[in-house]
């Protein structure tokens, strides 16, 4: 098993591999979750030998970010989270200052959260072509479902990048349109997940694309199905941008079938893109100042 993988003892720093990463995940109670974290840190781990890499988890999973960082003189800590919430402006600070109280002398540089970034576009793109959807198809529209949070900044970065959502070079079915971006109303009042591209024409770019939230904001996932086809898409397709699977990914699955969506691609998972990402947000980390971010 590769330097720093599993729950074993303390990262060493082998000559060359430079300032360990941890990376802290939020932790489920479903042991996919865990997996799926480990398995993306595999991905960095083949992508950047040498790198001393580890999890570690906020809740509900070994080790705790204390017990990853003992030992060590520095460390960057990267989030596992998708967007900037409570888990990262919050939980994950105070996790920080518990392994502090225990190791005075650590030097921590704190990484940013993996989202927003151009990458996750590819790989939910890449989700979806597996599961049997053109990215930029016409004829679908798409539901980006997160998992939904009660800060609405994190909630509006979702609605956004679903606002901006332009396939990515080389993935297009074609050449790309440039739909007005606005509001897509549906019986429910209001906007559809805040914003969407509305139906394409010229043969480019998705028919629509819009937000939902697993919890904690709307629509949810089946109430956009639901709207899309009374607004008279073709095709739903569900791009969940989740982590890993567990509670919300099979709810999500669930609930949207039923409302009527035709295809439901799986969660981002160990994607190599992903691992780009993180090693992106290690880099940066790097050159802010120690414990910038981080109290």
């Amino acid at each position: 098993m590769a330097d720093g993988a599993g729950q074993g003892g303390p990262l060493g720093s082998p000559p060359g591999g430079g300032v360990p990463l941890v990376a802290v995940a939020h932790g489920s109670r479903d042991p996919r979750a865990a997996a799926t974290v480990e398995a993306l840190l595999e991905e960095v781990r083949r992508a950047r030998p040498g790198l001393p890499v580890r999890g570690a988890y906020l809740d509900h999973s070994a080790p705790t970010l204390a017990q990853a960082l003992h030992g060590h003189a520095e460390a960057v800590v990267l989030p596992l989270l998708l967007t900037a919430a409570y888990h990262s402006r919050v939980d994950l600070p105070a996790a920080l200052n518990e392994a502090r109280a225990r190791d005075p002398l650590l030097r921590v540089h704190y990484g940013d959260t993996l989202g927003p970034h151009p990458l996750l576009v590819s790989v939910l793109e890449r989700r979806l072509e597996e599961a049997g959807v053109t990215p930029g198809d016409p004829g679908t529209a798409v539901v980006l479902v997160s998992a939904g949070s009660s800060d609405a900044r994190a909630n509006a970065v979702v609605a956004d990048l679903a606002r901006t959502w332009r396939p990515s070079p080389g993935r297009a079915s074609g050449p790309l349109s440039d739909p007005t971006s606005g509001p897509l109303s549906g019986p429910l009042g209001g906007p559809l997940g805040g914003r969407a591209t509305g139906p394409a024409s010229g043969g480019g770019g998705w028919w629509a694309v819009t937000a939902a939230y697993a919890s904690a904001a709307g629509p949810t996932p089946a109430e956009a199905v639901a709207l899309l086809r009374r607004a008279g898409a073709p095709r739903v397709a569900v791009a969940p941008y989740l982590l890993a699977p567990g509670y919300f990914a099979d709810k999500v699955r669930r609930d949207t079938l039923a409302a009527g969506a035709d295809v439901v691609a799986d969660v981002l998972g160990p994607a190599p893109e992903l691992a780009q990402v993180v090693l992106r947000r290690y880099e940066a980390a790097l050159r802010a100042p120690v414990d910038a971010a981080a109290s």
